[in-house]
């Protein structure tokens, strides 16, 4: 079968790899229909994702059908339903698994990053890892887990209705925490240095946007706030000047959640951590109950698809929409791919 193959640093072709075969008694075989590129991806295909290595088939933004199922897998997921794949795996033994948060395992294996994914025809999952979406088109499906990360940190950060959340960075990730946070009836402030994601965070739910370019970006949250600073401040850059805002602008007792990842130390006047008695939590991958949320989200009509989705190919062109998009990582937002296009 068809897989597009990252085989170096710069280097991605699509060509034949082997079928799966048949799924065991408590795996399902899935012919997957779309899968969406995010920036793991696109680190990857830059080497500058070290958790890989090559050759490797990535993917794990997907939305598939069963084709085939073994003989412990559940009616409800019977031949020919769509579903969507939660696409972390723990190992069930390290700290984080035995307090049930698979999500952080220290061994953790994402499909597309320490394990191949779903960038082809076929794959096997076991059936625990699907979850169904029936009302959900095949393109809004794929959309289902880039946005399940930035929920997970709206859950992290306890967000209510009675909060006001500041979201800085509006790749798929911030927006991600922009529509879950407006979901759950917080008011919402989306930060960012590109006047098109900020209109694609209005859409998906942020009451007020802030154009970081050239401006005091603490003023400017201070103004909003009558002085006092969100109640929650969500970080999805990953940058030092990021990091320090956070903590620099969130109100007192306050909860600041990363997402992003600094690649580079990071300084604080750590009085602030201490003056203003911050909750400052860190946020990786989704769990079970974030994928709930997204697609009960998705199903309501709550995110702006089609504004999300910069570039749809087909699989034979996706080594050349992946180089496209290294060359040029600020021309897109998302890139889906059809597998069986």
């Amino acid at each position: 079968m068809k897989a597009l193959v990252l085989e170096s640093p710069g280097k991605a072709e699509v060509s034949e790899v082997p079928h799966p075969g048949k799924p065991g008694a408590d795996e399902v075989l899935l012919e997957v229909q779309m899968v969406g590129m995010c920036g793991s991806d696109l680190n990857t295909f830059a080497g500058r994702n070290p958790l890989v290595t090559y050759p490797r088939v990535p993917g794990h933004e997907i939305a598939a059908v069963v084709a085939e199922v073994g003989n412990k897998v559940p009616a409800e997921f019977g031949p020919g339903t769509a579903v969507t794949v939660m696409p972390y795996f723990g190992c069930g033994r390290c700290a984080a698994c035995r307090r049930g948060r698979r999500n952080a395992c220290r061994s953790n294996q994402t499909l597309g990053v320490q394990r191949d994914g779903a960038m082809t025809e076929f794959i096997v999952a076991p059936w625990t890892k699907l979850k169904l979406a029936p009302a959900l088109p095949l393109r809004t499906l794929a959309m289902v887990e880039p946005l399940t990360v930035g929920t997970h940190a709206v859950r992290r950060g306890r967000v209510t209705a009675e909060d006001t959340v500041l979201v800085i960075g509006c790749g798929m990730v911030g927006l991600g925490a922009v529509a879950a946070a407006a979901f759950r009836g917080a008011r919402v402030i989306a930060m960012d240095m590109d006047d098109a994601k900020l209109e694609v965070a209005r859409r998906a739910g942020a009451r007020e946007v802030v154009n970081t370019r050239g401006i005091d970006a603490a003023q400017a949250v201070a103004e909003l706030t009558g002085g006092e600073g969100p109640d929650v401040a969500i970080e999805a850059v990953g940058t030092p000047q990021t990091f320090r805002l956070a903590v620099d602008v969130v109100a007192a007792t306050g909860r600041v959640v990363y997402i992003g990842w600094a690649k580079e130390p990071v300084t604080y006047e750590t009085k602030l951590f201490v003056l203003k008695e911050l909750d400052i939590l860190g946020s990786r991958n989704a769990v079970d109950e974030d994928f709930d949320e997204v697609i009960a989200m998705l199903t309501a009509g709550k995110f702006p698809v089609e504004d999300a989705v910069s570039l749809v190919v087909p699989l034979k062109e996706g080594a050349a929409a992946l180089a496209r998009w290294s060359a040029d990582p600020a021309s897109m937002r998302k890139i889906l791919v059809e597998i069986q296009a």
